[in-house]
């Protein structure tokens, strides 16, 4: 429009006459200079009136833009109305560093590297009915760590059926570092054997695991099985006669059968972010010969799980025993090779753990702990079994690695037996890679 009135003008001003007075050309000046002001005001009003349809326009898609993308969030968290049955896959590769004062050559190399193992994972379900199963590939034997069909009975309670794991004892893991406790050597923590196991979901602040084993993950004294020693979880094979090597495969079989086991817990609230578990747990099962019942065997336990914020507190003292006529010292396998404990022990944990979210490239977590065990007063009057574990782990991404530094004396793994009877404290440090999928 503007631009029109700009023309027009011009072409009064060409054919104006020129005989017009000198008092006319004036008056003519000055409505010229007039238009001229209200051209520029006009200008500026059509300016800033495109400026304002302009940010108009970007505030109209930015809205879309919004809304689109709340759309699609609100979306993600619908829950799905497709049949969620099905099974899914995974499992890890993780590899091994380790750097030991009980090994010559070891510390000659400066530590060895090697592959530790291959692990597959099945989770999900199939109508109402639950999988869960683990196997373990090393390079020196294939283990089951844990294979089970489950069932929600109802809201609070479901059964599990299959090799699953023995309620005892800090729940799932009564430690923070790779080597686990030294309550792990003896059979009393992350074991598992074939039977059925019912949970109660935590209600009202308690819980109560109750399981019954028919015997152990690898079908008890005659199971049919290459080596008893296969095995993922520590379990007694054998008894130890006077004069028998500590890790000589055992010649008077054992095995673990009907057992009852059970774990309670109670909760307490603190308040927001202090929370802690207190709970008891006992186990008592047969010991047969493969002819006979040849004795049976029995633990307890008591023990505290306390979250404080970032920190994780975690007690445990038990006593374990087994009833064999005249022995002392039990035959136990795991890890493809056999090792000995005392028939009679007890047994104390202490674990400090503090977690650390992060952002710090791909590590998004890591984790610092201290954790000691201690084994004693044992029946074959060995020396005590003792292990300190002081380190972090590390998550980044699909990496989990743990950085853990060991001293220990008559600890297996680190340069002992727990039925050994030395007074020199070993030391290992530590490294395992795992990529988890």
């Amino acid at each position: 429009m503007h631009c029109k009135s700009r023309l027009a003008l011009c072409l009064a001003l060409t054919f104006t006459p020129l005989t017009l007075q000198a008092s006319e050309l004036d008056e003519l000046r000055q409505q010229l200079e007039r238009l001229k002001q209200q051209l520029n005001l006009l200008e500026q009003k059509i300016e800033l009136q495109e400026q304002q349809l302009t940010v108009q326009q970007q505030s109209i898609e930015s809205v879309e833009q919004s809304s689109t993308e709340v759309a699609s969030t609100l979306a993600s968290l619908e829950p799905a109305t497709a049949s969620s049955d099905g099974i899914s896959l995974g499992g890890s590769i993780r590899t091994n560093y380790s750097h030991t004062s009980y090994s010559d050559g070891n510390k000659n190399r400066g530590g060895d590297f090697a592959f530790d193992i291959f692990r597959l994972n099945l989770h999900g379900s199939i109508g109402d009915v639950l999988l869960n199963a683990e196997i373990r590939f090393f390079d020196y034997m294939t283990a089951v760590k844990y294979a089970y069909v489950g069932y929600q009975l109802n809201e609070d309670w479901q059964v599990q059926a299959g090799i699953t794991q023995v309620p005892f004892g800090n729940w799932p893991y009564n430690s923070h570092n790779y080597f686990f406790s030294t309550n792990y050597y003896i059979g009393l923590e992350d074991d598992h054997d074939l039977g059925i196991l019912f949970k109660r979901r935590v209600k009202d602040n308690w819980q109560l695991d109750l399981a019954f084993f028919k015997n152990d993950e690898l079908g008890g004294v005659d199971g049919y099985v290459s080596s008893r020693a296969d095995r993922y979880s520590y379990d007694v094979v054998g008894f130890r006669l006077p004069g028998d090597g500590i890790y000589d495969d055992p010649t008077q079989p054992l095995g673990e059968y009907n057992t009852l086991s059970g774990r309670f817990a109670y909760h307490f609230d603190h308040r927001e972010g202090f929370t802690t578990e207190i709970g008891v747990s006992a186990l008592h099962g047969g010991l047969h010969d493969g002819l006979s019942r040849a004795g049976n065997y029995n633990a307890w336990a008591l023990h505290l799980n306390s979250h404080f914020d970032r920190w994780n507190l975690q007690l445990q003292h038990g006593e374990y025993r087994y009833h064999v006529d005249g022995m002392d010292r039990m035959a136990v396998g795991s890890y493809a090779f056999f090792d000995s404990i005392a028939a009679k022990a007890k047994t104390s944990t202490l674990n400090l753990a503090y977690s650390l979210p992060i952002e710090w490239g791909p590590v998004t977590w890591m984790q610092f702990y201290n954790n000691y065990g201690l084994v004693y007063d044992k029946s074959d009057n060995t020396a005590d079994t003792w292990m300190n574990v002081t380190g972090f782990s590390v998550a980044a991404g699909g990496f989990f690695t743990y950085f853990d530094l060991v001293h220990a004396r008559n600890q297996p793994f680190v340069g002992g037996s727990a039925s050994g009877d030395s007074n020199d404290t070993e030391r290992r440090f530590n490294i395992n890679i795992g990529y988890y999928f």
